[in-house]
């Protein structure tokens, strides 16, 4: 399968074969969502084949301090070894020591950025020692965010701004429109900043004439193609873009050119 513009999916997680169907059945069971997806990086390499995606970038999560390493060397390893098809976001948490040098380790070895899930990783953002965090990516690399979510408040969009108010360099992603099962509230609290949303997880519950108003709110140069595999499929995830009748102009910045922008790639 071919399109007329490059296809890059910004939000994919990948795990280790051995535990990659416990993995995904946690996650299933976190969202109350059926999956059927092995989560490997066989399968999602086998998707953008078949689908004609050209590039994904390969989230990490550690739920705890001390998996951090060992999360991030699986993932430098993995998109090491796929250096044409894959780019990485490693992950932080707020208890660890030293946030710092884990992001010159990550980036030295190749990492794109960093991802945090404060509620998997049960820690609000709103906590000081998040802030450490925030600081150790400030003026160095993006940071993609899990936001939203109407069963906890560690990542209520409203938390963004203050953030922002005290980190003014830093490059936020904030994942699924803003807001996961949050998205009006997402866009009351973060249509006015700079952060950058993608599109995963969303139009399996929102319709697409609202999708299409967050996306006049949020604007076509702040946009991003994700599908968050292995939740949802490829295919269906390009086509509820493509059906929006949106022009060539912002389809290729939606599925390409602002994350290429975003991580200072040509």
């Amino acid at each position: 399968m071919s399109y007329p513009y490059e296809i890059i999916d910004c939000h994919t997680h990948i795990y280790p074969e051995k535990i990659a169907a416990k993995a995904v059945k946690s996650i299933g069971d976190f969202y109350e969502i059926p999956m059927d997806r092995d989560g490997t990086v066989d399968s999602l390499l086998r998707q953008m084949k078949e689908v004609g995606i050209r590039r994904s970038l390969a989230l990490a999560v550690a739920v705890e301090a001390r998996q951090i390493s060992h999360i991030n060397d699986f993932l430098i390893r993995t998109v090491q070894s796929h250096p044409d098809e894959l780019w990485g976001f490693a992950t932080l948490h707020a208890d660890m020591e030293d946030p710092d040098a884990e992001v010159d380790r990550v980036l030295n070895a190749g990492m794109k950025g960093i991802k945090l899930h404060p509620d998997m990783q049960h820690f609000s953002l709103a906590d000081p020692a998040a802030d450490k965090l925030f600081s150790a990516c400030e003026g160095v690399c993006p940071m993609m965010l899990h936001t939203g979510d109407s069963r906890y408040h560690n990542s209520n969009p409203s938390l963004i701004p203050p953030i922002l108010k005290r980190h003014p360099r830093l490059q936020l992603i904030c994942a699924h429109f803003g807001g996961y099962s949050e998205w009006d509230e997402a866009a009351r609290y973060l249509a006015d900043t700079n952060v950058y949303v993608d599109t995963s997880s969303t139009f399996f519950a929102v319709p697409n004439e609202r999708v299409l108003e967050l996306m006049d709110l949020y604007g076509e140069d702040r946009l991003l193609f994700g599908t968050d595999f292995p939740m949802w499929r490829a295919i269906p995830e390009i086509q509820n873009i493509l059906s929006l009748g949106l022009p060539e102009r912002t389809l290729k910045k939606i599925f390409s050119e602002n994350l290429k922008r975003l991580l200072g790639e040509k």
